[in-house]
């Protein structure tokens, strides 16, 4: 018997336990759905019970019909391919092929060739005393290749059928197999006709060995290849925002928490599972619904400023645009001069750009091509579970391909106007006691210079947006019209310190100025914060911190870290519910109404628009009984916007997008009729006086205006 180490290095019994295969790291979402993927290879196991017996049958007649009759080398196959001079076909078995997939072949000659054949019978005979041929079988189809940076039978049935491997059809299966003579040759994507004469001949062969009868197999070998093909890659899928967000959350983590033995995880290579609170159903449906609106935002946006220049007033601001395209940098970097520079910019070349419904082809100088981009409306959307702090759908801008900045990003801020506007009523409410009927004259506010509770250096009057004042107006009226003069009453009566306090208690972390302004909305903050900040009064007063992974686990299922929000009350329930009635008034009456006679969304649902100066940001959020979301859409560049209310107001920017997501969820019976029923309504506490939110009955003279007693 020949001496194995004869041969060479061979692998050791530890290494054939534990080979070595780059596994990407999978992101799970609370469906099931795997949603992304960090890898240097698209490469996923699966599990032998997941193969569909069409697979292993198209795999077994192709390659190794006699695969559970051997014990790693098929000496009949072999000895017939050797009579007949090759002409019979291939020797090699599934284990012989696995051995190559895992220890793969350097480049040699022929006589080294001839010594790594007897190397990998070798390694085949010891694969199976090392292993079931159930799980040969599997890592076999978990190490092959295919085309398309798809590594392994489950990355494969992802990316060309866009199904889980154990949903394959049996001609999707013959299609796949046939790839593994010849990945390239046989991809049906780049060569539909050789990949259809391919799989029929898997078919055949299936016929052959009685998998198949004659009916089955004159009717699959006639029809054409189906594909669903999902490229995966970092930029395409659901929430490619998201995934980035995660990825550099991940690295952090991953750096301070270490494996067992002390080394550090490679989230590329290392096969994490991570579990994720989103619900693929719901990222999909805010997808869809932020195209709905921007597509067609964006038409009237450019009808807009057709014939019209909106860098008429900002040339430097231009000016910086052009000069730091990386156009242009290389070819100042190139020693070209400036009037070089803009010839090449304002001379049309061929380009595709983005554009709704898919890229188009067109021509276009490259200083008009910063003109687009630069004018394309984004928007930011994040939904939430108020009672747990889940982030169920997360949809950071329009196309992760050609826009990467995320509008939904903790480090994104952008003025909030209006939606600031709770957080000062429901500071009044808990610390004077405000019923929602109680009275404020609509009258214009001073905030004087040298108040020490201000710290202004001259006098500050807040205007309302109509410039309309005069008489008395209950605090549901005034935030369901969103009117200034009375949030600055209310500011008036107590400090910017007490405001800011509660809105670092409800989550919000951004720089918030301790001035007057902050009650109309002047700070900026991100819409992570905001969303997260107004779950709080869809949760009874309590703040849930929002959170996006639950847990985290290696590639053999071991926990490595597991995450629970923090919770924190902030107001008790009879003052939540107080602020439950104003925002419910804001789309009852108020700025949000259209939510139910143009979008016709029934149920209890509260809310509120923001729209800041200039009409630079759009804002609305929202909340059923048991779903937060924001919505906020703007230009990059805060100078081009909209320059009329009409157009530029949160009510037509924003709230849309969350109109046509809530209706997705509300339509979808088959998975979220328990969660969204549109009969739940916010929780009425026990002891809540109800004269206090009957306006008709409401007498706010008789001392008795005491709501809450969070501040006693």
């Amino acid at each position: 018997m020949l001496n194995a180490e004869y041969f060479g290095s061979l692998p050791n019994f530890e290494e054939l336990e534990n080979p070595e295969s780059s596994l990407a790291t999978e992101i799970i979402s609370t469906d099931g759905v795997i949603i992304g993927k960090y890898y240097t290879q698209n490469r996923s196991n699966v599990d032998y019970s997941h193969l569909p017996q069409n697979l292993r049958q198209a795999l077994l007649a192709t390659e190794d019909v006699r695969f559970e009759e051997h014990a790693g080398i098929d000496f009949r196959a072999l000895l017939r391919t050797l009579f007949s001079g090759g002409t019979k076909g291939g020797a090699s078995t599934i284990t012989q092929q696995l051995a190559k997939n895992l220890f793969p072949r350097e480049r040699l000659n022929k006589f080294q060739l001839v010594i790594r054949k007897f190397k990998e019978w070798i390694i085949a005979t010891r694969l199976e005393h090392s292993y079931t041929k159930q799980e040969i079988f599997a890592m076999y189809l978990n190490t092959v290749e295919f085309s398309d940076n798809a590594f392994g039978i489950k990355s494969a049935a992802q990316t060309y059928f866009g199904k889980p491997v154990d949903s394959l059809k049996v001609e999707e299966s013959a299609v796949l197999v046939g790839m593994l003579k010849a990945p390239y040759q046989y991809n049906p994507r780049l060569h539909p006709q050789a990949s259809f004469n391919r799989r029929n001949v898997v078919l055949a062969q299936m016929h052959k060995y009685d998998f198949l009868t004659k009916t089955q197999f004159d009717t699959l070998s006639k029809k054409p290849i189906a594909l669903n093909f999902q490229p995966q890659t970092h930029e395409s899928g659901l929430a490619p925002y998201f995934r980035e967000y995660l990825r550099l959350w991940l690295k952090d983590y991953l750096e301070k928490n270490k494996k067992p033995d002390g080394t550090s995880y490679n989230l590329y290579r290392d096969g994490l599972r991570i579990y994720v609170t989103l619900d693929s159903r719901l990222q999909r449906y805010a997808e869809e619904a932020q195209e709905q609106h921007l597509s067609e935002l964006q038409k009237i946006f450019f009808e807009h400023w057709k014939d019209k220049d909106p860098w008429k007033d900002f040339k430097k601001e231009w000016e910086a645009i052009y000069t730091h395209c990386e156009r242009y940098k290389d070819m100042h970097e190139g020693g070209l001069n400036r009037s070089e520079i803009d010839k090449v910019m304002t001379t049309p070349v061929k380009m595709k750009i983005f554009a709704y419904g898919g890229d188009k082809d067109t021509l276009m100088t490259p200083a008009d091509s910063l003109r687009y981009y630069h004018m394309i409306l984004q928007n930011g959307f994040m939904a939430i579970d108020p009672a747990n702090g889940y982030i169920r759908a997360w949809a950071g801008g329009m196309d992760y391909r050609y826009f990467q900045f995320d509008h939904v990003n903790i480090n994104t801020k952008r003025q909030v106007g209006s939606t600031f506007k709770p957080f000062v009523y429901a500071t009044a409410i808990r610390d004077k006691g405000y019923s929602p009927c109680f009275k404020v004259p609509n009258q214009p506010v001073t905030f004087e210079a040298g108040d020490p509770r201000f710290g202004l250096l001259q006098d500050w009057t807040p205007k309302n947006s109509d410039n309309k004042y005069g008489g008395m107006l209950t605090l549901k009226e005034a935030l369901a019209n969103s009117i200034n003069t009375v949030t600055a009453y209310l500011m008036h009566e107590m400090t910017p310190d007490a405001v800011i306090q509660l809105a670092r208690n409800m989550g919000i972390s951004s720089e918030i100025p301790a001035q007057p302004s902050i009650a109309l909305g002047s700070a900026d903050i991100s819409l992570f914060e905001m969303v997260g900040a107004y779950a709080t009064f869809a949760n009874n007063g309590v703040y849930t911190q929002p959170i996006f992974v639950t847990r985290i686990e290696d590639r053999n299922g071991n926990v490595v870290g597991e995450f629970t929000a923090q919770q924190k009350e902030v107001f008790n329930e009879n003052t939540n519910y107080t602020m439950v009635e104003l925002l419910r008034g804001v789309v009852q009456h108020g700025t949000g109404v259209r939510l139910r006679y143009k979008y016709k969304l029934p149920g209890d649902i509260i809310g509120k628009t923001g729209t800041t100066s200039n009409y630079a940001d759009g804002w609305f959020i929202g909340a059923t009984p048991h779903l937060v979301a924001g919505s906020w859409t703007g230009c990059d560049d805060r100078y081009i916007r909209f320059r009329a209310m009409q157009y530029g107001q949160g009510a037509t920017m924003a709230l849309p997008v969350w109109a046509y997501f809530f209706q997705r969820v509300l339509n979808d019976s088959t998975h979220f009729a328990a969660d969204f029923n549109a009969k739940d309504v916010f929780p009425i506490p026990e002891d809540l006086n109800p004269s206090l939110f009957d306006c008709n009955k409401y007498n706010q003279n008789t001392g008795t205006k005491k709501v809450g007693n969070d501040y006693d």
